[in-house]
């Protein structure tokens, strides 16, 4: 049976799908037969991803949810169940990033971050578990981290990734004896919207490499042109969601036998601000 056809028939969930890393998942997964229930919070977004898998023959649907409310998230699991008879897979994607010191950090960035990268994580992770277990079926959670877990002086953004490694790896244990696997992914820099909220003259040199004529405000979505632009003129030093939609595919088609808990994946070269 070939990778793809291994995927053909099942259910996802894909949080913060509305760009970046998360629409890249979403749509690989439903080029590959997977039907994708597609989380986030910029419906036209959304709705560009789902007829892209339309057309290529995939199903897909578009729900544009609040994923730090538990009933919201249950929907989003309960619409997978009623399409398939199953949820095999939840991608934990969401995710924003405030960067800053700690001395001179607002309290509201922090909670926006715990909120949305630490809190919204656990309770996707445990909609999936309950409902894989209801159903007995097997099933893949998949986390996407950060680098930036990696290192002891990350910031409050970093700590918010250590948290979903220490959360990945203690569900991984909770659940060795259920057919469930979960997976912390962590990239590098990657050309995505995670990064809108940074200093404006971060931004304006991003800008600057796409050699696109755009003004972007801070905490303003940046144009997919400006994104891809940047990343092609810096090659190595940023990857493209695509790089980790591969990643994803990779670790959900690995025989049931192989379980891999984690996966870095950067660029060539470190990015120095």
């Amino acid at each position: 049976m070939s990778n793809e056809a291994m995927l053909a028939g099942k259910s996802a969930v894909v949080t913060g799908a509305s760009s970046g890393i998360g629409r890249a998942i979403a749509e690989r997964l439903g080029l590959e037969g997977v039907f994708v229930v597609l989380a986030g919070r910029e419906k036209l977004a959304l709705e560009e991803s789902a007829s892209k898998i339309n057309a290529a023959g995939g199903t897909s649907v578009v729900v544009v949810a609040d994923i730090r409310d538990a009933g919201s998230v249950q929907n989003l699991v309960d619409i997978a169940v009623n399409k398939t008879g199953q949820l095999d897979i939840f991608v934990n994607n969401a995710g924003v990033s405030f960067l800053g010191t700690i001395a001179d950090g607002d309290p509201e960035s922090w909670r926006s971050m715990l909120d949305t990268n630490v809190l919204s994580l656990l309770i996707g992770c445990q909609a999936a578990v309950r409902s894989m277990r209801a159903k007995g079926n097997h099933g893949h959670i998949v986390n996407i981290s950060s680098v930036a877990a990696l290192n002891p002086d990350s910031g409050v953004y970093g700590a918010t990734k250590h948290a979903v490694n220490v959360i990945t790896n203690t569900l991984r244990l909770e659940l060795l004896e259920d057919p469930i696997q979960v997976t912390s992914i962590m990239p590098g820099l990657a050309a995505t919207n995670i990064g809108r909220n940074v200093d404006p003259a971060i931004l304006e040199g991003v800008v600057a490499m796409s050699g696109i004529d755009a003004v972007v405000a801070p905490g303003e979505r940046l144009p997919d042109d400006v994104l891809e632009a940047a990343q092609e003129a810096l090659s190595d030093f940023i990857i493209k969601p695509d790089d980790v939609a591969d990643a994803v595919f990779f670790v959900l088609t690995r025989p049931g036998r192989v379980h891999i808990p984690e996966i870095v994946i950067r660029p060539n070269k470190d990015f120095d601000f």
